[in-house]
């Protein structure tokens, strides 16, 4: 049942006059991509209508070694709205750890149902719940006890191993029997992982069962995720399968003022200059430093990639670059290059 944050969004949707945003717009949560410093920066350049974080782990969350996990929960009153993503397959820990999350103030709690990597499929976790219906009804219940009031969301796929038509709507049919406020549907299934285009045909099926099952004003939403390219891309997507809202992740690497495109409808947005780009990196490795001590500057340098390219000399600067070991010395390179 939609809900909190989800429902303002959904009411100030309807109120929009023909011309603006009628699509829910999500920023994805992508581990060691999305964290606090990278969500600060798109908060900045433009802003989604709901931010999600990296994923936690429910397990985690409940141990001894908790404090080194709480930095990945940071978020500042700018990314509001909010969601704390989190993983796992024990229902008592997601009941302890919703609890931890309403008390750090988040907006909502999203749990990932989807997620391709062996380490969380040993666990029981992630996609490997899909072949778990029962239990993950039971993560559903613990998670609202624990969160209350807060609107609970689920990040899920079309399937395990292939889709099943018979079995993809036994599996929604499982959440939506629960009442979330949100499900957020990736286009493909856990061994396709990314290595396919996503099935947005799948999504729109979706959204019937979704519509068969309730057709209420208070509905669950659907969510659709995969190979979004734009703003305009994500309005059309949203037209051809009905769905409620878009996430989009890879889209936004390299292009963190993705969100603050103009609609479809409206004059384009300006492309943002090379100089412009490269300022925008180096704010952002600094601040990536700042925020994510005791990290690894690596982590931030998948950035460069995608933040250095489609100009004259991105080659050879991205290879400079990438031999970085801290904000100072990409701030050296960069101010070398703009003096060249």
């Amino acid at each position: 049942m939609v809900k909190g944050f989800w429902k303002k969004l959904v009411m100030s949707r309807r109120d929009l006059d023909i011309g603006k945003q009628h699509t829910i717009l999500a920023l994805a949560p992508m581990a060691d991509v999305t964290d606090a410093a990278f969500r600060r920066i798109i908060a900045k350049y433009g802003k989604p209508d709901v931010m999600f974080t990296e994923f936690v782990s429910c397990d985690g969350l409940c141990s001894a070694g908790r404090k080194k996990l709480l930095p990945i929960l940071k978020y500042t009153e700018k990314e509001r709205p909010i969601v704390a993503q989190v993983f796992g397959a024990k229902p008592e820990n997601f009941y302890e750890s919703a609890k931890i999350i309403k008390k750090l103030g988040f907006d909502g709690i999203d749990i990932n149902m989807g997620c391709p990597d062996k380490k969380v499929l040993k666990q029981g976790a992630g996609a490997a719940l899909i072949n778990n219906p029962a239990l993950a009804q039971e993560i559903i219940r613990q998670t609202k006890r624990g969160a209350r009031n807060l609107p609970i969301s689920i990040k899920t796929r079309i399937g395990y191993d292939k889709y099943d038509k018979k079995e993809f709507k036994k599996w929604l049919t499982a959440l939506l029997e629960e009442k979330p406020a949100a499900i957020i549907i990736h286009g493909r299934t856990k061994k396709e992982m990314s290595l396919v285009p996503a099935h947005w045909d799948i999504i729109a099926e979706a959204v019937k069962i979704r519509n068969k099952f309730d057709n209420s004003k208070n509905r669950t939403l659907i969510i659709g995720n995969g190979d979004v390219q734009n703003l305009a891309d994500a309005e059309e997507k949203a037209k051809e399968t009905g769905v409620d809202g878009v996430m989009i992740g890879r889209a936004v690497f390299g292009n963190p003022w993705l969100f603050a495109e103009n609609r479809p409808c409206q004059e384009p947005a300006k492309p943002v200059t090379m100089a412009g780009r490269l300022s925008i990196l180096l704010e952002h490795a600094k601040l990536f430093e700042k925020i994510n001590k005791g990290k690894k500057f690596d982590v931030m340098k998948k950035h460069f990639k995608s933040y250095v390219c489609d100009f004259p000399g991105a080659k050879e600067l991205r290879i400079k670059l990438m031999a970085c070991k801290n904000a100072k010395e990409t701030e050296k390179i960069l101010k070398n290059y703009h003096r060249l």
